[in-house]
C-alpha cells in the first residue's frame, strides 16, 4: 500500500461529481500533474485504486501528492480549454508537453499597416495581421521567406512609405522590393502583391500563378514592357516553387496529416501540411511525459497544445487511430475554425497512406534525434569527468553556477547567475542582482571586486536562510537551498580572492569548490595554486566552462542594458515639470516607450490617466 497523507484524503472526499480540471501539487506546492474529467470524483479516485499503481507514471504521481485542486466548469468542452491552459502556465511535468519551454516561430503579414510587412514573430495577436505556422525552425522559416520574396519583393526597412522619396534603397536595385517608397509601385499594386504571398502560403498556388499571369498580359498590351518583365521574373520564381511541392491529394484539400513514434521515454510527432493538394511543408515536434501514457492519449494531449497555438485549422485532420476525446475536440477546432473540423483515421486508400509517411518520417526523425542527444551526452559526460580530473574535485561537477558583473562606469550594476546542471542550461534556476550596496569615486570608476563580493553574498545568505527551519516560501527554497558542486567567477585571481573570502564567511570553503576563469588566455585560477591551470583547446572540458561563462556574461549584459534603457527614459521623463514616477508610469502603461510618448498628440497625451492638458503641453513642448 502507498502511504496518502490525511489532508489528501479528506481532499479526496470532497471532489464533486461534475465536469472539470483537477490539479496535483507536491510538498513544494508545484504542479506536477493537471487533468480533466466529465466526472471529476471518479477520475481523482482512480489514482488511488493499486490496480492503477502497476503503472510507473501513476505511482510516481500518487507518492508526490501533497495538495489536491479542482475547478468545476460548466462543460467538457470548458474543461478541455481549461485544461490546456493551465498545463501551457505551469508546464507540470507528468503531463504529455511540448518539450521546448518557448515560443515557435511564425511568419506574420502585418495586413493592418497601409504598406504590410512581412516578417518572423514568436507571438501571435490580435492585431488585424495574418499569421502562418509554427514553424519548429527559425532558419528554415528565414529560408522560405528568403526564396518567397524573390516571386514577392516586399518591405523589409522602417521607412514611412509615403511615394516621394528620391531614391530606393538597394533592395529595390536587385529586385527584392517594388520600391514603394519612390512611387515606383503604388498602395494597390503593392498590396495585392501582398494578396499573393499570402494565397501562397496558405496554398492557394494556383490563384496566384493566373493572377500574375493576367497581370503580365496587361501589362504587356499597355505597352508597360518593363512592369511585364518584373511580373514575368516573379512568375518564374513562384512556378520554381510550386515544381518543387508535391501534389498528395487529387481533391486538392486541406489537411494536417499527424503521426508519432516513441521509443522509451521519447516521443516525437510528424505533421504534414497539405494545402490545396500539395504538400506544403512539414514539422516534428519533440514530447516530454509520454512514458506510460498510450498512444490515444499522447496524440490526444499533442492536438490540444499544438492547435492552442497554430495560426490555422484545416477542415480536415488525418490520424494513425482514434482517440477517446474525439468529439469534443472537434467541437473545440470547430470553435477555432469557426467551421467544421473532421478527425479522420482513414483505414485505405490514398489518405492512409499519407499517415503511414507520416509515421515512417516521425520514426526517422526521432532515431536521429535519439543518436545527436547519445552523442551531446557522451560530450557532456566527458566534460565534467575532464574537469573533474583537472581541478581536483571530489566528485563530478553535476552542478555548476557561474557568476558575472557588468556595468558603465560604476552605473546601473548588475550580477548574474547562471546555472548549468549535467552541463545543459538550468534556465529556472538563473538569477539576476541589482547591486545597490557597492559606491564609486568621483571618477566613477566601478569595484567589480565589492559587487562581485555583494552578489555572492546575497547568494549564499539565501541559502543560509532556506535551509534554516523553511523561513523562505516553499518555493524558494527550491532556488536557493542547493548548492554548486563548482562555483565559477567570471575574473582572474582577484574575483577568485573574492569568492574564497565569501565561502569563507559563510563556512562553505572546502565544500563548495571555487574558479576564477580569466577571458583573456582561458586561464583556471584555484585556490592555493600559483599557477593557473589551462586546459587543451580543443577539450570538452574547455568549451563547457566557456559556454558556462559566454552565458553569464550574456545573461548579465542583457539585464543592464535594460536597466540603462529604462534609466534613460526614465530620466529624461522625469526632467519634465510635473512628471513624477506615477505620471511617467502611466505614460509608458499607455504609449509603450519614450517614441511612442513623443508620436502622441496633446489630446493623446492627456487622456492618459492622471495627465491634464497642462501636463500634456508641457511634455510635448520639452520632447
Amino acid at each position: 500500500m502507498m502511504d496518502i497523507s490525511d489532508h489528501v484524503q479528506s481532499q479526496i472526499e470532497t471532489v464533486p461529481r461534475k465536469p472539470g480540471v483537477y490539479l496535483m501539487r507536491d510538498a513544494n506546492e508545484d504542479v506536477i500533474y493537471v487533468g480533466k474529467a466529465i466526472d471529476l470524483r471518479s477520475r481523482v479516485r482512480s489514482y488511488f485504486q493499486p490496480s492503477s499503481w502497476e503503472y510507473d507514471k501513476v505511482r510516481a504521481i500518487v507518492s508526490e501528492i501533497a495538495d489536491l485542486e479542482f475547478i468545476i466548469t460548466d462543460s467538457e468542452l470548458e474543461a478541455l480549454i481549461l485544461e490546456a491552459n493551465l498545463i501551457k502556465q505551469h508546464r507540470p511535468r507528468y503531463n504529455v508537453r511540448l518539450k521546448d519551454d518557448k515560443r515557435y516561430p511564425y511568419i506574420k503579414i502585418a495586413w493592418a499597416d497601409p504598406f504590410p510587412r512581412v516578417f518572423i514573430t514568436r507571438r501571435m495577436e490580435q492585431d488585424g495581421g495574418r499569421y502562418f505556422g509554427p514553424y519548429t525552425s527559425s532558419s528554415a522559416v528565414h529560408q522560405t521567406l528568403d526564396m518567397l520574396r524573390r516571386s514577392f519583393p516586399y518591405l523589409t526597412c522602417n521607412r514611412t512609405i509615403t511615394g516621394e522619396d528620391e531614391r530606393a534603397c538597394l533592395y529595390h536595385d536587385i529586385k527584392l522590393c517594388l520600391g514603394p517608397c519612390t512611387g515606383a509601385a503604388t498602395r494597390e499594386e503593392y498590396r495585392a502583391m501582398i494578396r499573393g504571398l499570402s494565397r501562397f502560403l496558405e496554398g492557394r498556388s494556383e490563384e496566384v500563378i493566373a493572377d500574375l499571369e493576367r497581370r503580365m498580359k496587361t501589362a504587356a498590351d499597355k505597352l508597360d514592357f518593363e512592369r511585364a518583365a518584373a511580373l514575368r521574373d516573379q512568375l518564374q520564381a513562384a512556378q520554381h516553387i510550386i515544381e518543387r511541392q508535391k501534389i498528395v491529394s487529387s481533391a486538392g484539400a486541406d489537411q494536417d496529416v499527424i503521426a508519432f513514434a516513441r521509443e522509451e521515454n521519447d516521443a516525437c510527432v510528424q505533421v504534414f501540411f497539405i494545402r490545396g493538394g500539395k504538400l506544403l511543408g512539414r514539422e516534428y515536434f519533440v514530447l516530454e511525459g509520454a512514458q506510460d501514457e498510450n498512444e490515444r492519449e499522447v496524440m490526444a494531449a499533442f492536438l490540444k497544445q499544438f492547435y492552442e497555438e497554430a495560426a490555422y485549422v484545416p477542415p480536415e485532420v488525418l490520424l494513425p487511430e482514434r482517440i477517446e476525446e474525439a468529439m469534443v475536440i472537434e467541437q473545440w477546432l470547430k470553435g477555432k475554425r469557426g467551421a467544421k473540423v473532421t478527425l479522420r483515421v482513414p483505414q485505405r486508400g490514398q489518405k492512409r497512406e499519407l499517415v503511414a509517411m507520416a509515421s515512417e518520417n516521425a520514426a526517422e526523425t526521432l532515431a536521429a534525434l535519439r543518436t545527436q542527444w547519445q552523442a551531446d551526452a557522451h560530450k557532456h559526460e566527458q566534460a565534467l569527468a575532464e574537469l573533474e580530473e583537472v581541478l581536483g574535485l571530489d566528485k563530478s561537477p553535476v552542478r555548476i553556477e557561474c557568476y558575472d558583473i557588468s556595468t558603465t562606469q560604476g552605473t546601473q550594476t548588475v550580477g548574474s547567475m547562471v546555472v548549468f546542471v549535467h552541463a545543459v542550461p538550468r534556465k529556472s534556476d538563473y538569477r539576476r542582482f541589482n547591486v545597490r550596496g557597492v559606491d564609486v569615486d568621483k571618477q566613477h570608476l566601478q569595484d567589480d571586486y565589492a559587487s562581485m563580493r555583494e552578489v555572492l553574498q546575497r547568494r549564499f545568505r539565501r541559502w543560509q536562510i532556506a535551509t534554516s527551519d523553511g523561513v523562505l516560501g516553499k518555493r524558494d527554497i527550491k532556488g536557493w537551498a542547493k548548492l554548486p558542486d563548482l562555483l565559477i567567477v567570471d575574473g582572474g585571481k582577484g574575483q577568485l580572492s573574492v569568492a574564497v573570502e565569501v565561502l569563507k564567511e559563510f563556512d562553505l570553503f572546502g565544500q563548495v569548490p571555487v574558479a576564477g576563469l580569466a577571458k583573456r588566455r582561458e586561464e583556471i585560477f584555484l585556490p592555493g595554486r600559483p599557477k593557473p591551470v589551462l586546459l587543451p583547446r580543443r577539450s570538452q572540458g574547455l568549451f563547457l566552462v566557456q559556454r558556462v561563462r559566454d552565458e553569464a556574461h550574456r545573461f548579465a549584459i542583457t539585464h543592464h542594458r535594460q536597466r540603462r534603457r529604462r534609466a534613460g527614459v526614465a530620466s529624461q521623463l522625469d526632467s519634465i515639470p510635473g512628471i513624477g514616477p506615477a505620471r511617467r508610469k502611466a505614460l509608458l502603461k499607455a504609449l509603450g516607450s519614450l517614441d511612442g510618448i513623443r508620436a502622441a498628440s496633446v489630446e493623446q497625451l492627456a487622456a492618459v490617466p492622471g495627465i491634464s492638458s497642462v501636463v500634456a503641453l508641457a511634455i510635448k513642448e520639452h520632447l
